[in-house]
């Protein structure tokens, strides 16, 4: 056999078909009881996800929203006051809380990132964090998750809150708890790549706060204190219809099962990485491997080898966020040296839980023979 696997045998970076293919009695029969039920918005899937949500996270409030970036944007405007309206956060996770914290009418401030974990620390923050700032953003970037009661510790004399970025990282537990439960509010999203997905668009807000949840809960209904009674600026329509609130409910059950196959997978990456390709590890249960994310100097040299080999890759983000080319005129000039050299150095291999032992053992391979 030729060292060179067919490329037309491709290991897919990502394959929603085949989770789909088997759990689709179980998704069938969770949307034949939202048609029975005749709900079709604010019903009792939505209630009862909420629910179950909460329960899992170990918190008393969860709201469904429509997106994971509506999630982010409405926790921003729950806690972000109106004296202090900067948003700080990392520039290396892809835009999104830039653009929510833009869109939500607050000026977008960066720090750097820690160069091991690629995330936002305590450390990285110090540089940047001043009593300008409303509320730092921090993102369990890939599933890893982030020291938050670090970052607290760092923003609560300066009367700054802290907003958890769980799109990637549900599952992820830390001794403190689970992430989602350790800030001041957490955004979540549901979009269909992520550990626990919809059949499309989602998002969720968690928060210990009875005042944020309260804020959040009329803020993403037009603002309403009671029907067609508007009481709170800057609200939008922003709903977890029945539908994709009884799919998450059905898939939340399995989410644990699914972070552990990721770790494993993830694991047998690292095991096989060659010198000068580093895989980000996901050891313990405090990393949810959302992205199986590798480090090397020679990217472009590594994707062609994948290729080769039949591997799919992506990059999880080439660009950051102050070098973004709508943003660059706004921001003014902006270095930040880690994130940018991340940029250029990070490549995503395949991985979701219904990869086969077959095809983890060809990725394995390929990587390993990268020299």
């Amino acid at each position: 056999m030729s060292a060179v696997q067919d490329p037309s045998v491709t290991v897919p970076l990502n394959d929603l078909s085949r989770a789909l293919r088997t759990e689709r009695a179980e998704l069938v029969d969770a949307m034949t009881r939202v048609v029975d039920s005749g709900w079709l918005v604010h019903g009792p899937e939505h209630a009862g996800f909420e629910h179950d949500l909460a329960a899992f996270l170990g918190v008393p409030h969860v709201l469904g929203v429509a997106s994971g970036t509506d999630a982010l944007e409405l926790a921003l405007r729950a806690v972000v006051p109106a004296d202090r309206p900067v948003v700080l956060t990392a520039a290396n996770c892809g835009g999104y809380t830039t653009t929510a914290a833009r869109r939500a009418g607050f000026e977008v401030r960066y720090a750097d990132v820690d160069p091991v974990t690629h995330l936002l620390t305590a450390e990285t923050l110090a540089p940047v964090l001043d009593a300008q700032v409303g509320a730092v953003v921090v993102t369990h970037l890939y599933g890893r998750s982030a020291d938050v009661a670090a970052v607290r510790a760092a923003c609560e004399p300066l009367g700054v809150r802290v907003v958890e970025d769980c799109a990637q990282a549900l599952g992820a537990t830390r001794p403190e708890g689970r992430v989602g439960s350790l800030g001041d509010v957490a955004a979540f999203s549901f979009y269909p790549t992520k550990n626990l997905g919809a059949l499309g668009d989602g998002g969720a807000v968690a928060t210990r706060s009875a005042d944020v949840a309260q804020a959040v809960g009329e803020l993403r209904q037009y603002g309403w204190r009671g029907k067609y009674t508007i009481g709170r600026t800057g609200g939008v329509n922003s709903r977890l219809d029945e539908v994709q609130a009884a799919v998450l409910r059905t898939r939340l059950p399995r989410l644990d099962a699914g972070n552990a196959r990721r770790r494993a997978i993830l694991a047998a990456y690292a095991d096989a990485a060659p010198a000068g390709v580093r895989v980000l590890p996901a050891a313990g249960a405090d990393h949810a491997a959302h992205l199986a994310v590798v480090e090397t100097d020679r990217r472009d040299d590594l994707v062609v080898h994948l290729q080769a080999h039949g591997v799919r890759t992506d990059v999880h983000y080439p660009v950051p966020d102050h070098r973004q080319p709508a943003l660059v005129a706004d921001l003014g000039d902006v270095h930040l040296p880690v994130s940018e050299r991340l940029a250029a150095s990070v490549l995503s291999l395949p991985l979701f839980p219904e990869l086969t032992d077959d095809e983890v053992a060809r990725v394995a391979a390929a990587l390993g023979g990268f020299a």
